[in-house]
């Protein structure tokens, strides 16, 4: 799945637009921008996070005049008794998810900024932990603008607005302000020292294993090895290393990524982080390469949980679903994973014998002619040792580990909109993960048209005073990832409390 790597340079050391503050031009450095195309104009750089005159009361509060979902409601007292309520703004229903106008609409109505400053901050409160927060823009021309931070999100909700990037990436929390590095004397004073721990699955790994569809495309057959993937990492994560706060993010088209936001898991150096990819990797190999499973014996506790997980899965979404085994070359593959010769060579006469033989067959013709004796020296240790490794290279998770080893690692954003497909990139919840839908997943379209067709017949009765007006994902089927999202960095951000207090109660200063 792509990502991008965000290298040290080593030259050099939620209200609506109008009400935002406004931030003074500034010119963008060379590295700012990596010309993917011209970028045909010039670029604002927000304030530095010490002059913006911003009061926290106004970032985070909660009355009805919060702009960041804003409402296509009208207020009564705006219109004139003898004139009709005007419409909300209209998408054409011809409009694509690429036209730069679908895109601003999105930001503007739908994305959730405010949670997502919580998220990456860790508080209510701005802090560094966003403030030194690298984010990368890919413009609508494909400019890649990079070193973008901001102090709240108030600010950085503008900058998206102005920009309207079909996406962004998000990337480490450095030692100071990106957009600063250069002032600084010494170059390797510019660092990573926060980042969450990541993980992406990407469907085209499993190319070579998967019969129905390749590259770029998906179904809801070969989607269930992200779903396998999925089960098998979460588990390991939160029973083998503890961690907590843990978000299954679709890519938007064929995988999916995790973030851990766990402290221990944000602090970890690269070796750490590595050691962790270590650990879950276990396919290895390309498509071109003989056996890919090599374990030793007895399997470590986490294989055998793994293959607990893994064995049903095997049986419904690979042998029969898949049917990997059908041609002759790939039934040819399987034999070269058995360790038996004489064996082997009577299970490829049975099956050269009944050309349509099923996988299902072919995998239960292993133990038949085994018990039958067709090898006078079987192993049986040996098979079994043998087809247990084989469940696991149909089924065990294909991980991208580079995008785990390291903190300058950026990441796409939850929320945003997959340019090649439209759909946005809502999280999964891991404990119903078989009832994730990736082709369900709502595009950015249907999600403006949703607000469009809100009509008179679902328009709010009368608000008692002090009372919400309904936010325009609320009408939408983007409302129960923005809820799941909420949940999640609420109790990220009671546990951050959490950890706060602890450090107070053990204030070294105390007697």
């Amino acid at each position: 799945m792509p990502h991008s790597v965000s290298p040290i340079d080593s030259k050099d050391p939620m209200d609506q637009d109008s009400t935002l503050p406004d931030a003074p031009p500034a010119r963008l450095g060379s590295s700012d921008v990596e010309d993917k195309s011209n970028l045909g104009g010039s670029y604002v750089v927000v304030q530095d996070p010490a002059n913006a005159n911003i009061k926290l009361e106004d970032l985070f509060d909660d009355d009805d005049d919060d702009e960041e979902f804003p409402s296509s409601e009208v207020s009564k007292e705006d219109i004139p008794s003898s004139s009709p309520p005007p419409s909300p703004p209209q998408i054409a229903p011809s409009a694509k998810y690429s036209d730069p106008g679908v895109m601003l609409a999105f930001y503007q109505r739908l994305f959730p900024f405010r949670y997502l400053f919580q998220w990456l901050n860790h508080s209510m409160k701005p802090s560094n932990d966003f403030g030194h927060r690298e984010f990368a823009f890919t413009l609508q021309n494909d400019a890649y603008l990079r070193y973008q931070s901001f102090p709240t999100s108030d600010l950085l909700r503008k900058d998206i607005l102005r920009l309207n990037p079909s996406r962004f990436e998000i990337g480490p929390v450095y030692t100071t302000n990106p957009r600063d590095r250069k002032t600084l004397r010494k170059s390797t004073a510019f660092r990573p020292v926060m980042k969450e721990l990541v993980f992406d699955i990407d469907l085209t790994d499993y190319d070579e294993i998967r019969t129905c569809c390749d590259k770029a495309n998906i179904c809801h057959k070969c989607w269930s090895f992200v779903t396998m993937a999925i089960k098998v990492v979460d588990v390991a994560l939160r029973d083998d290393f503890g961690f907590q706060h843990i978000m299954w993010v679709y890519s938007g088209r064929r995988g999916a990524h995790a973030w851990i936001s766990d402290k221990r898991a944000r602090s970890m150096d690269d070796q750490r982080r590595r050691s962790i990819a270590g650990y879950l990797e276990l396919i290895k190999g390309g498509s071109q390469s003989g056996k890919k499973v090599n374990v030793k014996r007895p399997l470590h506790p986490h294989l055998t949980r793994s293959l607990d997980i893994l064995k049903e899965h095997f049986q419904n979404d690979v042998l029969v679903e898949q049917n990997p085994w059908a041609r002759p070359e790939k039934a040819e593959r399987l034999l070269q994973l058995l360790p038996d010769k004489t064996l082997n060579d009577a299970l490829r006469k049975k099956w050269e014998a009944a050309p349509g033989r099923s996988s299902v067959s072919k995998w239960a013709d292993i133990d038949a002619l085994a018990k039958a004796g067709a090898s006078k020296n079987l192993d049986g240790k040996a098979l079994l040792e043998a087809k247990q490794d084989i469940v696991l290279e149909y089924t065990y998770p294909r991980l991208d580990v580079e995008v785990s080893k390291k903190q300058i690692h950026l990441l796409k954003s939850p929320f945003v909109v997959h340019p090649g497909t439209g759909r946005v990139c809502v999280p999964i919840d891991s404990r119903r993960v078989d009832k994730f839908d990736p082709l369900g997943v709502p595009t950015v379209t249907e999600l403006l048209h949703e607000i469009d067709a809100w009509g008179p017949q679902n328009t709010e009765p009368d608000l008692e005073e002090g009372s919400k007006k309904l936010q325009d994902y609320e009408k939408t089927s983007l409302k129960p990832y923005v809820d799941y999202f909420r949940t999640h960095v609420g109790l990220l951000l009671k546990a951050e409390q959490g950890v706060k207090r602890e450090r107070e109660d053990d204030d070294p200063m105390e007697f």
